[in-house]
């Protein structure tokens, strides 16, 4: 690769951001926004010339974030944004409406180990999760891990991570504001004692406690890759012996697992979401070496291992998914039986193993259902839902009775159901106590046609008895990548969209894992553009069957959502009237060059390899923003501590779409400090973040201003 750095500064590298504040008129009577011109950018033209194609990058130099000048654009970036959406009205009113909808009492499924039961809640008036504790599922709670002492603004977090199966050691993790690193501590559950082993700060794939609590197996990310250690329990740091993973390249994952009988030690290396590798070590004889279970097969391996015997989930010759049983002993692929066979009309999303029987959780058409089997692969039931919603795996052990389940959908909370196997009876064991009206709202699954003439599904909620004319202001959003399935799951933003009278529209584009691994391979590497197609036709559906306009068409996409948000603003622009995109992907053809990038050249491919580069530069956005094309308001959301998804990417598009567009829309940023991919913002900042998202939208849409709500004494 050829590189040349032109050092001159431009003021404006296309042409000249207009210098003049614009007034912007709000309908609904709203007052007159005043939207100045963005904050002046240097450009320094940076010239690569890859694969015989020539790379302008006028904004390299906002790839330095701890630059004296990266800093200072960054704050004179929010003091932008802050000036704009400062003008707006009714914010306290909205706040107070996304208050009373978030601000609410919450929990988490428990997990039960040797009759103790491990959860997190965080009540109303509190800001973080609290992780406790009980003795049988009535007894009293008691906490066992506050995080809220450990920082004086609410942004060092906890999370359980893994319980001995005795249930007297827990290891919970620590995590400073939104950073996908974390330190692992150790605490005995009977003295509220913390135990003298820690795990520094470092990005975990797995933590894994001897049931005799004599030591501990552990993968951390280490700058020449994954690697697997073993410590003994109340050992120095320097004492870890690194077990495992020696030549693994740091593009993979290793994951790993010891039984709970303490008989094995599974390992699984990760080669992106195509395929994986699976070993086995049996811990009970000395000097066991770690053996190759599955080796060098496309396909992914998921093992798991229950009274005797090792399950192994995956998609070999099954792109919808089956579960396979076989003897620990037993290497050979050919020795494997079939236990639960693949559906084809419906695709095996996991299998939990609860009362001695196999809970196997499909999406069929992206709709919910949990299909009972016992050990020999025979069907003993389901578990039905009324709704479409999404439900979680079953959380319980081989050799309980109880079982928990979660159900939740675009207009219905979040609830927990406890599970009696014995009796297949399901009832409720806590609700999330949210003020809203879930009887006023329906959700359906629609069905529209791609450019290339795929069918795909999409699911849009909105109040009964709504008139479709053209006018209706709608939330559309998505994913599409990496296999994941996107399902209707409960919100504060979805919740409050509805209530202010919206549509909010979930495409289920290629790309995810709604149909299985062929679903996910048409909308990976050269097929990605499908995943656009799709995004642009399902607002074409919601445009041509009458639900809304383009003005009134916002579309928001996080992650790889955020590169799908962008790809479709700089394909089609006049598709939209607004744009959220946070913590994104966008410069493509340097994407695997920061952080943890390189870990998704298996989804997305690499502008270092010629073939690649081809289909990659075709729809990398950083690389199609057009000179006086009049893109929509758009606001990218990002942060410091974003350490999966380099924060480059928001800031290198913002000043790119503000010299470029040649509409009077805004291009924002919002930039937080300690905000990330996992999070790092306390309740009471996640109600100011969506207040001014939710203010954004209602700005730019057209829609009338929230009044504040009459209170009786």
């Amino acid at each position: 690769m050829m590189r040349i750095v032109e050092g001159r500064l431009s003021r404006f590298f296309w042409a000249l951001v207009l210098a003049v504040p614009v007034l912007l008129l709000v309908q609904c009577g709203q007052p007159a926004v005043e939207v100045p011109a963005p904050p002046e950018t240097k450009v320094d033209l940076v010239r690569d010339e890859l694969h015989g194609v020539e790379i302008v990058d006028p904004y390299r130099w906002l790839e330095d974030q701890e630059s004296a000048e990266t800093r200072a654009w960054i704050d004179a970036q929010n003091e932008y944004t802050d000036s704009i959406m400062g003008q707006l009205p009714g914010r306290e009113a909205l706040r107070n409406k996304i208050e009373r909808l978030m601000k609410v009492d919450d929990i988490s499924t428990p997990r039960e180990r040797n009759g103790r039961f491990f959860y997190s809640k965080r009540a109303a008036d509190q800001d973080l999760d609290v992780i406790y504790w009980r003795e049988g599922l009535e007894g009293e709670e008691k906490v066992l891990i506050d995080p809220h002492p450990m920082s004086e603004d609410h942004t060092v977090s906890t999370r359980l991570a893994d319980v001995s199966p005795d249930g007297k050691v827990v290891l919970y993790s620590v995590r400073q504001g939104g950073v996908d690193e974390t330190e692992i501590c150790f605490l005995d559950v009977d003295t509220g004692e913390h135990l003298p082993d820690t795990l520094g700060t470092a990005r975990y794939y797995g933590v894994s406690l001897m049931p005799d609590k004599s030591g501990y197996y552990y993968t951390r990310r280490d700058p020449e890759g994954p690697r697997l250690f073993y410590r003994v329990m109340g050992s120095a740091p320097e004492s870890e012996e690194m077990v495992f993973g020696e030549d693994v390249d740091p593009r993979y994952f290793i994951y790993n697992e010891v039984t709970d009988d303490g008989r094995y030690l599974l390992i699984t290396i990760g080669y992106g979401w195509n395929h994986s590798d699976v070993f086995i070590k049996d811990l009970t004889r000395r000097n066991a070496g770690i053996v190759p279970l599955i080796e060098g097969v496309d396909a992914l391996f998921h093992p798991s291992y229950e009274d005797g015997r090792l399950y192994i989930f995956t998609n070999w010759e099954a792109p919808n998914w089956k579960m396979m049983v076989a003897d620990p002993a037993g290497i050979d692929l050919k020795q494997w039986q079939e236990i639960i066979p693949e559906r084809e009309n419906a695709v095996l999303e996991g299998v939990s193993f609860n009362g001695g029987k196999l809970f196997a959780r499909y999406l069929e058409n992206v709709q919910s259902r949990i299909v009972i089997y016992d050990t020999e692969g025979a069907e003993q039931g389901e578990i039905k839902f009324d709704s479409i919603g999404s439900v979680t795996n079953m959380v319980g052990n081989w050799d309980s009775d109880i079982a928990f389940y979660g159900f939740s959908s675009f207009h219905m909370p979040f609830t927990i159901y406890r599970y009696t196997v014995s009796t297949g009876e399901s009832e409720v064991w806590a609700k999330i106590d949210v003020p809203f009206d879930s009887e006023k709202y329906e959700v359906k699954q629609v069905w529209y046609e791609s450019k290339d003439g795929t069918q795909v599904p999409m699911f849009v909620a909105h109040a009964k008895g709504i008139e479709l004319n053209g006018e209706n202001p709608v939330f559309l959003t998505g994913y599409g990548g990496f296999g994941a399935s996107s399902t209707p799951g409960f919100s504060a933003r979805s919740a409050i969209w509805l209530e202010l009278g919206g549509v909010y529209a979930l495409a289920n584009m290629r790309g995810g894992g709604e149909f299985g691994e062929k679903w996910h391979r048409m909308g990976m590497l050269e097929n990605k553009q499908n995943v656009f197609d799709d995004f642009i036709a399902a607002a074409e559906y919601l445009i041509a069957e009458g639900y809304t306009k383009p003005e009134k068409l916002l579309i928001r996409g996080g992650s790889n959502g955020g590169l799908l948000v962008t790809a479709v603003v700089t394909q089609r622009p006049d598709l939209y009237g607004a744009v959220i995109c946070t913590y994104p992907l966008i410069d493509m053809i340097r994407y695997h060059k920061f952080l943890v990038g390189s870990t998704w050249i298996t989804e997305y491919g690499s502008a270092d390899d010629p073939e690649q580069f081809k289909y990659i530069y075709e729809y990398s956005p950083y690389q199609h923003v057009r000179k006086d094309e009049e893109y929509p308001a758009v606001l990218f959301i990002t942060g410091d501590a974003d350490t999966r998804v380099a924060p480059l990417h928001a800031r290198k598009m913002t000043a790119l779409m503000q010299s470029a567009t040649g509409s009077t829309n805004p291009i924002m940023l919002r930039y937080h400090t300690k905000a990330g991919h996992s999070g790092g913002q306390p309740l009471s900042e996640r109600i100011d973040n969506t207040t001014e998202t939710m203010l954004f939208l209602i700005w730019q849409l057209g829609m009338e201003t929230p009044k504040e709500e009459a209170t009786t004494e």
